[in-house]
């Protein structure tokens, strides 16, 4: 059983082109055995029929001898045994003058067993080998026995099986010798693919997802074209795949840095107004809800941040439960209230909604309105005093979609793939001013898409129109 598994764990170490050419060696070498077989048997059927037809045409010439000429001792052509037996008697009596073996045993015995029939067997004669055997009755009493050699058979077929050996193992060497060489052509597509995966195997791919390499050349069969394709794709998938997964490592990294600095901001205000305000408590009490006043709104500056930092997790976290509450809504009056609430945060700001009749959706109200309610104060932040907007609500076939457009400055090309990314600031001093945390149209995207919708954005100088697409009705 040791020795099966060395072998076995031998066999398994080969190279594949070595083990497929031993194997189509032994096959072959199985197909020689039977072809060869064959070959001898059919052969010494033949030379034995044919050596049977010479016997018994040399007892019909011997025959005709004993009838005609009644002499006892038979001429054979082929210098064979030829006895001439008298069966009247119970044994039978070799006649003198017959050219006799020294072993008359057999011959004795096939003249008996061939007193009404012809016979034909293979005996063994000591000391002489292998004989054919014929006897076969004359007249009356009278049986011929003819003896045969089977040495020049045997030789025969002893001098093909010789050649078939020869033959076959030339033939197996040459197979053996071509079809590795065939062999190593035909999985050098194989090796090619194996070399290129030791070469991306040996590079650090933490640092880049780049992967120029893969497998080339032509060549080995459908087959292996298929498998060369196949590879290639899958090293394309994982060249994508670690593309993607860089950039959201560089995201994140980005993100948490964003976060921390847009937390630590508040929190240090908070730490500076609270010893503010214990100062104030000891020596300035008139100070004392100032101070207090403003550790509330670094509070909620930073409850505020937290609330949308936890929205933007539950809405990308593709398992947990969504926050939306769908419901029945018209998205003209959805506008109309926004504006409304629009305009009394900014009266000198000019706001005009166009919306033709009822466009209704299946939406969450209260987070519809927190989208149109950014994208409206993004506008009055970000656009001179004075810029005029403007909502527009329409249906467009099955769609629902809802324009909100300012005639400000517009916003830089550089900027705009940029401008839905967490924390991003087109500029970074103005925001932090006015209290901006750079998630605004990042929570208005994710909520538009929760929502099976689009944000998307379009400016120019003189006008921008940040467009937001629903379905009109959503099961």
């Amino acid at each position: 059983m040791r020795t099966v598994r060395r072998w076995l764990s031998a066999w398994g170490r080969l190279r594949l082109g070595t083990r497929l050419a031993l194997a189509l060696a032994a096959l072959a070498l199985v197909v020689f055995a039977v072809v060869g077989t064959l070959t001898v048997g059919i052969m010494r059927d033949y030379l034995a029929r044919r050596l049977d037809e010479q016997l018994t045409k040399s007892q019909i010439e011997q025959s005709k001898q004993l009838k005609y000429s009644h002499a006892g001792d038979p001429k054979s052509p082929y210098a064979w045994y030829s006895v001439v037996f008298d069966v009247s008697g119970p044994t039978p009596v070799p006649k003198p003058g017959s050219s006799r073996p020294s072993d008359m045993e057999e011959l004795t015995q096939a003249a008996d067993d061939a007193r009404q029939n012809d016979l034909l067997r293979t005996v063994y004669l000591r000391d002489q080998g292998p004989y054919r055997l014929r006897a076969c009755p004359v007249e009356d009493g009278i049986v011929l026995v003819s003896a045969a050699p089977e040495r020049e058979l045997d030789s025969t077929v002893n001098q093909l099986v010789a050649v078939e050996v020869v033959a076959f193992l030339l033939a197996l060497g040459v197979l053996v010798v071509f079809g590795r060489i065939v062999l190593r052509k035909g999985l050098r597509p194989l090796s090619d693919m194996a070399g290129t995966a030791h070469d991306i195997s040996s590079r650090d791919l933490t640092d880049s997802a780049d992967l120029p390499v893969r497998a080339s050349g032509s060549g080995g069969g459908v087959e292996v074209d298929e498998l060369r394709t196949a590879f290639n794709t899958m090293l394309d998938h994982i060249d994508t795949s670690l593309g993607a997964r860089a950039a959201a490592e560089q995201r994140l990294r980005r993100f948490i840095a964003d976060a921390s600095h847009e937390l630590r901001t508040p929190l240090t205000s908070i730490r500076g107004y609270a010893d503010l305000f214990r100062y104030a408590a000891a020596n300035e009490p008139a100070e004392r809800e100032a101070h207090l006043a403003k550790l509330r709104e670094e509070a909620a500056r930073m409850s505020l941040l937290l609330d949308d930092l936890l929205l933007l997790a539950r809405l990308d976290d593709a398992e947990a439960e969504t926050p939306l509450r769908i419901e029945e809504v018209d998205l003209s009056e959805l506008a109309t209230a926004a504006a409304d609430a629009f305009r009394a945060a900014h009266p000198r700001r000019e706001l005009t909604v166009t919306a033709p009749g009822p466009v209704p959706v299946r939406a969450d109200r209260m987070r519809l309105r927190q989208v149109l309610d950014n994208l409206l104060t993004n506008a009055a932040v970000h656009t001179p005093p004075g810029t005029p907007a403007s909502v527009t609500v329409r249906a467009d076939g099955e769609r629902a979609v809802i324009e909100v457009t300012d005639g400000g400055p517009g916003i830089a090309a550089e900027d705009q793939p940029r401008l839905f990314d967490r924390f991003y600031r087109v500029d970074t001093s103005r925001a932090r001013e006015r209290g901006g945390s750079g998630l605004g149209l990042a929570v208005a995207r994710s909520l538009v898409t929760a929502h099976g919708g689009t944000l998307e954005l379009t400016s120019r100088p003189g006008r921008t129109t940040f467009t937001i697409t629903l379905p009109s009705r959503r099961t």
